[in-house]
This record gives structure tokens, C-alpha cells and sequence, in this order.
């Protein structure tokens, strides 16, 4: 009766060696995707696109438009720093992840630039947990084609886009990146970036253009695709 039992005790080791290596094995599967840039890690009920990776941390944006908001309830001056989408996203927003989530989420200083285009003032530098991409980082993590820090600048004439001296908006072959949708449509989103006054605030287009002049700071069917980044 001793041989069953002994032979009953390796096939449960084996069992349990098989086990562990399975679970480091998709551990560790599972953190290298994290760490790829472009891919698309489901976080806190929702889907995250990896833009950049800094050692353990990730720069991560919603894959989609997740809420429609005004940037600024008036039509008023404002900046990132004192707008009610900030409040928003860092506390009402925030609070609906869990504490082991937010435990993740890397508060961060955050630069906000004058617009390059036309002076309007960023205001100061913030510390956050979630944010809004700026005009730089809306260039930089889609392709990196230099056209908002260059000035590149293009309008709307005859039905196409064309490379004008006043033109508002930058647009090249990463515009499609920049696409994302709200009940599976195109949709519009908000930038934190200040637009052609301090009223105004830059955004992408649905077809993923940049305008860098900006919709007003009000508008109500501005999208909403939060950025984080992420402890890994």
C-alpha cells in the first residue's frame, strides 16, 4: 500500500512545480506586454495604450473617449491648473479605481507649456495623478514628427489641408493614431494645452488632426481620454 501513496506525493509535487512555473510564466508574459510600446493593457475597468516606458513606469492613455465634459463650466479664462476637469479626473475620477489601483498610479509634476503658436500662458506646473496630454506630448508620443515644435502650421483651404504661415492646426501620416472613439464613433478630445487664447483649448480632431487654436473652453461634447502613468 506504501507504493501508490509515494507515487500519488510526485505526481502532486510535479503538479505543483508545473503550477508555480505557470504563474511565473504568465507573470512575467503579462509585464512584458505592459512594457511595449503601443500595446493595450486593460487597468481599472478600462482599456490603456502604452505610449512611453520609463524603467518600471509606464505613460498610459485611454484607448478610447471615456466621458464627454466641458473643459471649463464658462466660457472664461482658464488654464490646466485651475480647471474643473482637473479637479475632476484627480478627484472624483480618481476615486473610482481601487486602493490597490491607486496605489499604481504614479502622482506626477507636470509641464504646462505656453502654446508655441500664439503665447497664450499654460499657467504653472501641476502635480497630478491623471491628466490631459499636452500639444507636446500629443506630437511626441504619435509619431514624434516634430511639426508643433517646428510650426509646421496647416488650414483648411479648397477642401484639403495645406501648409500655410497662419494656419491653427498641425496634421501628418500619425493622425490616424491619434483617433479614438466615444459609442464607437470618431469622437473629438481635449488637450490640457492652452488654445488661440487663454478662452480657448487645444484638441484633436476626430480624424486626428491637432488644432492647435482650440474649441472653446466650454463646450460641453469635449471627449475625455484621461493619461496616467502607471507603476508596472
Amino acid at each position: 500500500m506504501r507504493k501508490p501513496i509515494v507515487l500519488t506525493l510526485a505526481v502532486l509535487i510535479a503538479a505543483f512545480s508545473l503550477a508555480v512555473w505557470l504563474i511565473g510564466y504568465d507573470a512575467s508574459s503579462i509585464q512584458a506586454h505592459e512594457r511595449r510600446i503601443g500595446n493595450i493593457i486593460p487597468f481599472g475597468g478600462y482599456d490603456w495604450r502604452v505610449l512611453d516606458v520609463q524603467g518600471s513606469m509606464a505613460l498610459t492613455i485611454t484607448e478610447n473617449v471615456i466621458k464627454r465634459r466641458p473643459y471649463n463650466a464658462q466660457q472664461t479664462g482658464v488654464t490646466w491648473e485651475t480647471c474643473p476637469l482637473r479637479e475632476y479626473l484627480n478627484g472624483e475620477f480618481l476615486q473610482k479605481f481601487t486602493r490597490e489601483e491607486q496605489g499604481r498610479i504614479a502622482e506626477t509634476r507636470i509641464q504646462n507649456h505656453d502654446n508655441l503658436w500664439y503665447g497664450t500662458k499654460g499657467g504653472d506646473d501641476t502635480n497630478d495623478k491623471i491628466f490631459l496630454l499636452s500639444l507636446e506630448e500629443a506630437d511626441k508620443y504619435f509619431g514624434n514628427s516634430g511639426d508643433y515644435q517646428n510650426k509646421r502650421r496647416k488650414s483648411y483651404e479648397n477642401g484639403k489641408w495645406v501648409s500655410v504661415d497662419n494656419g491653427f492646426a498641425f496634421s501628418n501620416a500619425n493622425d490616424s493614431d491619434r483617433i479614438a472613439n466615444y459609442s464607437r464613433q470618431a469622437s473629438w478630445w481635449w488637450l490640457r494645452s492652452p488654445g488661440r487664447t487663454i478662452h480657448n483649448v487645444s484638441v484633436v480632431y476626430d480624424d486626428g488632426l491637432v488644432d492647435v487654436g482650440g474649441y472653446g473652453a466650454s463646450f460641453e461634447h469635449g471627449g475625455l481620454r484621461p493619461a496616467l502613468w502607471l507603476n508596472l
